[in-house]
């Protein structure tokens, strides 16, 4: 089944010629199936980048999906024009009567920073308060993983010794959980962030499950028990290149990195890149919509 995305978004070109099943939503209408509704929250500067990489394992579903965007209005985006942001995305203001069985919180490039600083936090809350009545199961990344443990349960980011960045191998902990399934023991996944979630500090919930983790990386895909907030500390959406832009970025602003982890061949830039987390990328963002979206939302989602 295909992806439902607004019309004329750029990403539908790319994701069309890399054979991705993909509707306009001009034509969707015309069928007569509800989708479920996903309300994606993107705090990345570069939108679009962050919209393909997201539709395109979402894609990767036997489920009709329909993507609605998000921004922060409370935000001024200096990295993407405004009128592409009136033309493709909405504020929470226009959309809080709504309901929708899932959401993706992306991540931000704001980490260093404490949540009270960032200036959209207290919107942000608003949206986090709001997805406790009005969605299903919410999907939260990286920096928006962050935000949404220390929003929901208090649990606050440290920061790192140096960035952990590169791909790295991670262990199934909780096999029987519906999120891991068909997961191999061992999986790899990009990372790339200057702060850390303390293990023992998610251990002090009980509500709140450890699904996967690495010895280099620490917890990674975590979920209370009803599934209906999932925490990605991590980036398995990212695409071949993501990584590299990242390192070339930073040598070019004079910001001291060091080469991304298990992501160049031999470990040189330049080099050909090592992609080994696509499949279980595409898996788990199919698992949460199949078991955790699906079977779980009601129909009529104002009986959320």
């Amino acid at each position: 089944m295909p992806l439902i995305i607004p019309d004329k978004l750029p990403a539908g070109d790319l994701l069309q010629k890399e054979n991705i099943f993909v509707m306009h939503d001009g034509a969707a209408i015309k069928q007569d199936i509800r989708p479920l509704r996903i309300l994606m929250v993107n705090l990345m500067p570069d939108k679009a980048a962050t919209e393909t990489q997201l539709a395109r394992v979402l894609a990767n579903s036997p489920l009709q999906v329909e993507l609605t965007l998000v921004r922060m209005g409370t935000h001024d985006s200096k990295n993407v024009l405004e009128e592409y942001l009136e033309t493709f995305y909405k504020t929470f203001d226009e959309i809080k009567g709504e309901r929708f069985d899932g959401m993706i919180l992306t991540g931000a490039p704001v980490e260093t920073l404490e949540f009270e600083e960032v200036d959209y936090w207290e919107e942000l809350c608003a949206i986090l308060e709001y997805s406790k009545t009005h969605v299903y199961s919410s999907m939260y990344i990286c920096w928006g993983a962050q935000a949404g443990l220390y929003y929901h349960f208090g649990i606050n980011k440290h920061p790192l010794d140096k960035k952990v960045f590169g791909v790295f191998e991670h262990k199934v902990v909780r096999a029987h959980s519906p999120l891991m399934r068909g997961f191999d023991d061992v999986f790899w996944a990009p990372h790339s962030r200057y702060t850390q979630i303390f293990k023992s500090d998610i251990e002090a919930h009980p509500e709140i499950r450890i699904l996967a983790e690495s010895d280099d990386a620490g917890p990674h895909i975590l979920a209370t028990d009803n599934g209906r907030q999932i925490f990605i500390i991590g980036h398995q959406e990212y695409d071949r290149e993501t990584l590299g832009l990242e390192y070339y970025r930073d040598v070019r602003q004079g910001i001291p990195v060091e080469i991304p982890q298990n992501y160049f061949k031999e470990d040189q830039p330049g080099r050909d890149v090592i992609v080994r987390w696509r499949g279980h990328a595409s898996l788990l963002f199919a698992n949460w919509l199949n078991y955790y979206v699906y079977q779980e939302t009601p129909y009529d989602l104002t009986q959320l």
